[in-house]
């Protein structure tokens, strides 16, 4: 971080306000070229003003962008102290010599995600919602509340606060991989830290959790569009597994020659830092076994398992279309009901079975800590049905096999 520079004058709220109002600013030179001013005004706050060189031995125009910190208490964006001023004026002025902006900011991270083994669709999430007026704003000269606003407006338009929370999330790791490699826009992290700051009890969920009823007749509708997307939720339905591991199915994790079979699943791309992509057996039926092979004869043993009708694999967005339609024929709602349903529902389905927890996570490639988190309610119903078994109730008639116990004479 560049050296602040001291100037008595301006320092403190009280200095300032015994200056002499006067239309031209209190200018101090705080970088090579670069002035921070403040106005003092005949009544209210002062306010900041920013002047750089023009390049040709002038001054440039002067530009007011902030209050001063005079009768309300600096809040790092719109009020702001001495200090801060200086931060923002440096981010600003440098802004103009660095072409990285908000948007642009978004492909260094899409190539060091694909580096890592990480989800590039993190990148895709985040673009998908990005605004123009965010994408072309300099990111060293950004502000809180050009971070607030965005993040606001998501939420305003209807988008699920978890949703919101996983994409500013993204955002904020694309830049800080930029502020990484540039002193210049690290000077300014504290905007999209602040700005995007998480939404509260964004983790309290609405999870579909659906009927074997239900799943089958969703299912059903799915194989009347096509055999392939059938098997494909067919296939989710039974694994609980996200799309993105399914389309990496390949032939040679079918084990059907055994009486128990199974798919060796890809875990996914979720989580921080480089992903090893690994495979862990899941059980599957026997009719589900017999549907795969009979898809899979003749392929290659490293070729895609689950394909599309023309061949190709799925990608992230191809059942998303498809699975609404499934869901409407089957009676219910597609703004409510998702493939995650699916999902969602295999995991309880397994809780209430007595699967111990740590093997539903294992099965469906997540942690112990997830579950609880978020399934805590089913746990609970759970745990109630298993601790019953062994209350002892004394209103209940005594069986014949059990012998009561001597007393001892005092």
């Amino acid at each position: 971080m560049a050296r602040r520079t001291r100037n008595a004058k301006l320092e403190t709220r009280t200095a300032r306000l015994n200056l002499p109002v006067r239309k031209r600013p209190y200018f101090v030179t705080i970088d090579r070229g670069t002035s921070l001013g403040y106005r003092r005004n005949k009544t209210g706050s002062g306010r900041w003003v920013l002047r750089n060189a023009d390049g040709k031995g002038g001054k440039g125009p002067e530009k007011t962008f902030a209050l001063a910190d005079d009768f309300q208490d600096a809040n790092g964006d719109a009020v702001l102290d001495f200090w801060q001023a200086q931060d923002r004026a440096r981010a600003s002025s440098r802004a103009g010599n660095s072409e990285t902006t908000v948007g642009s900011a978004l492909d260094p991270y899409e190539a060091d995600l694909k580096l890592r083994g990480g989800d590039p669709g993190n990148a895709a999430r985040v673009r998908a919602h990005l605004t123009e007026g965010l994408a072309n704003k300099p990111l060293a000269g950004s502000t809180i509340r050009d971070f607030r606003q965005w993040r606001d407006g998501l939420a305003a338009h209807g988008i699920a606060p978890s949703t919101v929370n996983r994409t500013t999330t993204s955002l904020k790791a694309a830049l800080n991989t930029v502020a990484a490699q540039d002193d210049r826009i690290a000077a300014n992290r504290r905007a999209w830290e602040v700005g995007l700051a998480a939404i509260p009890d964004a983790q309290q969920t609405r999870n579909v959790i659906l009927g074997d009823s239900a799943i089958r007749t969703i299912i059903g509708k799915a194989y009347e569009q096509s055999d392939e997307f059938g098997l494909l939720t067919e296939t989710a339905g039974v694994t609980g597994a996200r799309v993105s591991q399914l389309a990496r199915l390949e032939v040679q994790d079918l084990q059907d020659s055994r009486s128990d079979p199974r798919l060796m699943m890809p875990s996914s791309k979720k989580g921080r830092g480089q992903k090893k992509i690994s495979r862990r057996p899941v059980p599957i039926p026997p009719s589900l076994a017999v549907k795969l092979r009979n898809i899979a004869k003749g392929r290659a043993a490293d070729t895609l398992l689950l394909r599309k009708p023309t061949g190709e694999p799925w990608k992230r967005s191809d059942h998303g279309p498809l699975v609404a339609r499934a869901v409407r024929a089957a009676g219910l709602d597609p703004h409510e009901v998702t493939i995650y349903a699916l999902r969602h529902s295999s995991i309880v389905r397994q809780l209430l079975a007595g699967v111990p927890v740590r093997v539903v996570a294992v099965n469906h490639d997540t942690s112990v800590v997830m579950i609880e988190r978020t399934y805590s309610r089913y746990i609970g119903d759970h745990a109630d049905a298993l601790a019953r078994k062994a209350l002892l109730d004394l209103g209940a008639p005594t069986s014949g096999n059990v012998v009561p116990l001597a007393t001892t004479a005092g």
